[in-house]
């Protein structure tokens, strides 16, 4: 296992743009500003696509422009197209994203294009991120399963992570976009993709839909993968994967990495802090088991003072 694990924190993108009702720009600049205190160096902070199919992200450039930036943090953003990529490069991005599928229904639903073209899109993207200097990661959605296909073929996923790889993305997430994923498929799914793409170039995106995605991150770090996304307070879903909950609990993740003594940098408790902050202000109680478990802990604790 890798003595030190890179977490990227896409609660901000990833977790916020499937809940309901508006978030305003200074709620979203508070949680990424709390999240690099609480030692994130990898946030994704917005995703510049259009507003209309996803209105959480409108206002992204606002929000990359409002960061208070802190040294040595790396604030990306998701940009599926070089109009994406322009709106990103004048927001002051440090680093952008592109996302492919490895089913074609969903590639389909989720970008309206298959998943040849959706390369062929990218490609541009990747080249001027390069021209300006910044670094392109590559996404692969439904890598352990699709919500119209069934069961995804780990060397589909293997030729689109080659794909993206020899593009120049620096790395590739697979990600368990709906949460089916074991730790027998994730393993098969990393096996594939780490025999055309080096495996420190490869990262976890695992939802937790049926429980499963701290169990699929331990099976993951025996191969030696030492990068994972994860949300903070377990926020997030699919608007194209009706069901799936949300990504795997940045939290959830921390715990398991510092049980195992894993470096991460990240302060639990100011993690937990996170997590309640952002609840706090979407109006429901923190979901993931060691926020609330935490939470609990501190209220049984100022109780005895």
């Amino acid at each position: 296992m890798p003595a030190r694990v890179r977490i990227v924190e896409v609660g901000p993108r990833d977790g916020l743009q499937n809940e309901p009702g508006t978030i305003d720009v200074a709620t979203k600049l508070a949680l990424i500003e709390r999240l690099a205190g609480a030692g994130l160096a990898a946030i994704e902070a917005a995703a510049f696509v259009s507003p209309r199919w996803v209105p959480q992200m409108a206002g992204s450039g606002e929000v990359m422009r409002g960061i208070r930036r802190k040294p040595g943090v790396v604030y990306s953003a998701l940009t599926p197209n070089m109009q994406g990529f322009g709106a990103a490069l004048a927001a002051g991005c440090d680093e952008v994203a592109v996302f492919a599928a490895a089913s074609e229904t969903f590639s389909r639903k989720n970008i309206n294009c298959s998943i040849a073209v959706s390369i062929d899109r990218f490609r541009p993207v990747v080249e001027a991120a390069r021209e300006h200097g910044m670094r392109c990661r590559g996404y692969i959605s439904c890598a352990l399963g699709c919500p119209y296909e069934g069961a995804v073929d780990p060397q589909v996923v293997a030729r689109l992570a080659a794909a993206l790889y020899d593009m120049g993305c620096y790395e590739i997430s697979l990600g368990d976009t709906i949460g089916v994923g074991t730790p027998s498929s994730t393993l098969r799914a990393f096996d594939a993709c780490a025999r055309v793409v080096p495996v420190d170039r490869l990262a976890g995106h695992f939802h937790d839909t049926w429980g499963m995605a701290i169990a699929n991150i331990h099976a993951a770090l025996g191969l030696g993968v030492g990068t994972y996304d994860a949300s903070v307070g377990g926020l997030g879903g699919c608007p194209y994967s009706p069901g799936a909950s949300g990504n795997v609990a940045t939290e959830n993740v921390v715990y398991l990495l510092h049980g195992l003594g894993i470096e991460t940098g990240v302060d639990l408790d100011a993690l937990v802090d996170c997590a309640a902050f952002i609840c706090g202000a979407l109006g429901r109680s923190p979901q993931s088991k060691v926020a609330r478990a935490r939470l609990a802990q501190r209220a049984r604790e100022g109780g005895k003072s």
